[in-house]
């Protein structure tokens, strides 16, 4: 599996396969199963669906690492459109944006202030902002701008990665900020002297910083956390831990991706657990669906049985 997942990471990073692979009607059926449609109308179709099971929406438009720097403000215009109607349909959702997405190549400071603009409409409509974490090339600058942000605004999460061997160390940062910290696997190519490079030793140290996320200090300081993952696993024993930690069911808050598991998803909803669907469109859906299979090499027999039936 970790050759498979090298394989699928390194294609990620590939341009010339992506404009390749990207125009094959099998590799766009495949990603169907995950992508709802490339635009916005899809995205919030896909949200409305959900709303009857009890389970709200994350947004996110695909795409990062900006050509032009007048891309950001088109950006940030695009997410407030999103926040607006989404507030307009009465759905429940939250956005989640990359920072790169925001201008960072080119400028931290207008990146922050995309990014304010952003939290404060989101607030004043009483949703939030999550900011994705990317390559370790900017976890330094995602989480020193988080910090900036958290500490104007309430209503900001950061996403932190498991397979990182210093996410330890920034949740003991982060918790006493009372943060909205989502963690997930990780799903970029990055060197073993930054992360675990075994499937084995990432599930263990995503429970290890579950175990943190639900301690006493992060319940103190009201971090709201989040456990952004398919892994049965760990979610029965995360759920256990919680049990055991005497949180109810509403205390305790998963995420999935659109398409995955879905059975597990309205079952986990329907027990009384908070539950979000990450909905992702747009049309830089290739490195995105990369990194997906990159985490679930599983989802490879899938794309097979598309490309078998034509």
């Amino acid at each position: 599996m970790g050759l498979i997942r090298s394989a699928f990471l390194a294609a990620s990073q590939s341009r010339w396969l992506g404009e390749r692979a990207a125009k094959l009607p099998f590799v766009r059926r495949a990603v169907s199963r995950f992508l709802p449609g490339e635009d916005l109308d899809a995205a919030l179709g896909a949200a409305r669906a959900l709303q009857p099971a009890g389970i709200g929406a994350v947004l996110t438009q695909l795409g990062e690492n900006l050509k032009e720097p007048g891309e950001a403000q088109q950006v940030t215009r695009h997410y407030l459109d999103v926040l607006d109607r989404a507030r307009s349909a009465s759905l429940d959702a939250e956005i989640s944006i990359k920072l790169t997405q925001l201008g960072l190549d080119f400028s931290q400071a207008e990146c922050e202030r995309n990014l304010s603009s952003l939290v404060a409409r989101a607030g004043a409509l009483g949703t939030w902002v999550w900011v994705d974490m990317e390559s370790t090339a900017y976890t330094d600058a995602t989480l020193g701008i988080y910090r900036r942000a958290r500490a104007r605004h309430p209503n900001v999460g950061v996403c932190v990665q498991a397979y990182l061997y210093r996410t330890e160390r920034d949740l003991k940062n982060l918790i006493p900020l009372g943060a909205g910290l989502r963690l997930v696997k990780g799903a970029y190519r990055e060197p073993s002297d930054r992360a675990f490079p075994r499937k084995r030793n990432v599930d263990t140290n995503y429970f290890a910083l579950a175990m943190q996320l639900l301690g006493r200090e992060a319940r103190r300081a009201g971090v709201r956390a989040i456990f952004g993952t398919h892994d049965p696993v760990l979610i029965r024993r995360i759920r256990e831990a919680a049990r055991a930690a005497g949180l109810s069911p509403e205390g305790l808050e998963f995420q999935m991706l659109y398409g995955i598991q879905r059975q597990e998803q309205a079952r986990l909803a329907a027990e009384g657990h908070r539950f979000r669907v990450l909905i992702s469109y747009g049309d830089a859906w290739f490195p995105w669906y990369m990194r997906r299979l990159a985490e679930r090499p599983a989802n490879v027999l899938f794309v097979l049985r598309n490309l078998f039936a034509g």
